[in-house]
C-alpha cells in the first residue's frame, strides 16, 4: 500500500493594501480634517502669528489704503508692558479673581451636579434654571447685579446700615470679588452639565459597594464621585482659568471699565483701552503674548496637578 503525502497547507498571507488604497484612505481623511484646520489657521493660528509680530513693531493702524511703516523695536513693547503700573494690578486683578472663581466653580458645580444626578422632585425644572445665566446676554445679567448690589441696589437697602460704604460695585477691595461671583453665577450651569455627564460614567456598582462598607454620604462623595470625576475636573478647571483669564465684558460692564482706580481692570480689557482706545495696538499685541504664555503655563501646571493619581 502506497502512501501519498499531502501538500502541506500553506497558511494565508494577509494581501498588503496597495500603495494607492493608502493615498486614497489619506485623501479621504485629510478632505475631512482639512475644514476644521482651515478654521484653525484663519481663527487662531495667522492672528496669533500676526500679533507676536506687531508685538516686535512700533505698528500703528491706519486708514484702508494708508502706508504707516512699522519699524523693528524687538523687545521695546514687552520692557513697556513689564515696566508698566497698570499692568501688574491687572494681572493681580485677574489673579484674585481666580484664586475666587476657580475653586468656587469646581467646588458648586460638582455638587450640585451631583444632587442633580440623584432622583429629586423637579429635577428638569432645575438643571434648566441653572443652565439659563449660562445662554442669557451679559448685558441683561448686568442689569440684574446692578439692581441688587448698586449703590441703591436691593442688597443695600436690605443691609441698611451694615452695608458697605462704598458700595459693592465701586468699592477697591470689594469689586474684583463681586466680579468673580458674578461670573461664577453665571456660567455655573455649564459646568454642571459637563459634571452631569461625567456622573453618568460611574458604575452604580461602586456606589452600592461603598453603601455595603457602610460609607454614608460624604465618603461616598469623596471617595466614589470625586475620584470618578476626576478627568471632568482636569476640565472644569482648565476651562474655568482659560476663560478667566479672558475677563472683558464683565469689569466692562459692571465697573465703568476697570474702576474704581483699575481695582476692577483685567489684561483683555487694558488690551482694548491701549490698542483700540489709546492708539497702542503694539503694547496691546506685547500685552496679548505675555497673557498667553502665561495662561499656558498655569493651565499646564494645572492640568498635572488635578491629573496626579489618576
Amino acid at each position: 500500500m502506497t502512501l501519498t503525502r499531502t501538500p502541506a497547507r500553506t497558511a494565508a498571507v494577509r494581501p498588503r493594501t496597495p500603495q494607492r488604497h493608502r493615498r486614497r484612505h489619506t485623501g479621504i481623511g485629510a478632505a475631512f480634517v482639512s475644514p476644521y484646520l482651515l478654521y484653525v489657521l484663519a481663527v487662531f493660528a495667522i492672528p496669533l502669528g500676526y500679533t507676536v509680530w506687531i508685538s516686535f513693531h512700533r505698528f500703528y493702524f491706519t486708514a484702508p489704503g494708508a502706508d504707516a511703516p512699522s519699524p523693528w523695536v524687538g523687545l521695546a513693547n514687552y520692557r513697556d508692558v513689564l515696566t508698566d503700573p497698570v499692568v501688574g494690578k491687572a494681572f493681580l486683578n485677574i489673579g484674585i479673581f481666580l484664586v475666587i472663581n476657580v475653586p468656587l466653580t469646581v467646588l458648586l458645580s460638582l455638587v450640585l451636579a451631583t444632587a442633580l444626578n440623584a432622583k429629586v422632585p423637579f429635577r428638569s425644572f432645575f438643571r434648566a434654571a441653572y443652565y439659563l445665566p449660562y445662554i442669557t446676554a451679559s448685558v441683561a445679567l448686568v442689569a440684574v447685579w446692578q439692581f441688587l448690589f448698586g449703590t441703591d441696589g436691593l442688597v443695600n437697602n436690605a443691609l441698611g446700615g451694615l452695608a458697605p460704604d462704598p458700595s459693592w460695585l465701586v468699592n477697591t477691595h470689594l469689586a474684583m470679588p463681586m466680579i468673580a461671583l458674578f461670573v461664577t453665577w453665571k456660567q455655573l450651569g455649564f459646568f454642571v452639565m459637563l459634571y452631569l455627564a461625567a456622573l453618568q460614567n460611574i458604575g452604580k456598582d461602586l456606589y452600592e459597594a461603598a453603601s455595603v462598607d457602610g460609607a454614608g454620604t460624604v465618603r461616598t462623595f469623596w471617595s466614589v464621585t470625586v475620584p470618578g470625576v476626576r478627568p471632568a475636573t482636569t476640565l472644569v478647571t482648565v476651562y474655568a482659568i482659560v476663560t478667566g483669564a479672558n475677563l472683558f465684558s464683565e469689569p466692562y460692564l459692571l465697573t465703568g471699565g476697570g474702576g474704581p482706580d483699575d481695582a476692577s481692570i483685567s489684561p483683555v480689557l487694558l488690551m482694548y483701552q491701549k490698542g483700540i482706545e489709546q492708539g497702542h495696538p503694539d503694547f496691546a499685541a506685547a500685552l496679548g503674548v505675555v497673557l498667553v504664555v502665561l495662561v499656558l503655563a498655569v493651565s499646564l501646571i494645572t492640568r498635572k496637578l488635578t491629573e496626579r493619581g489618576n
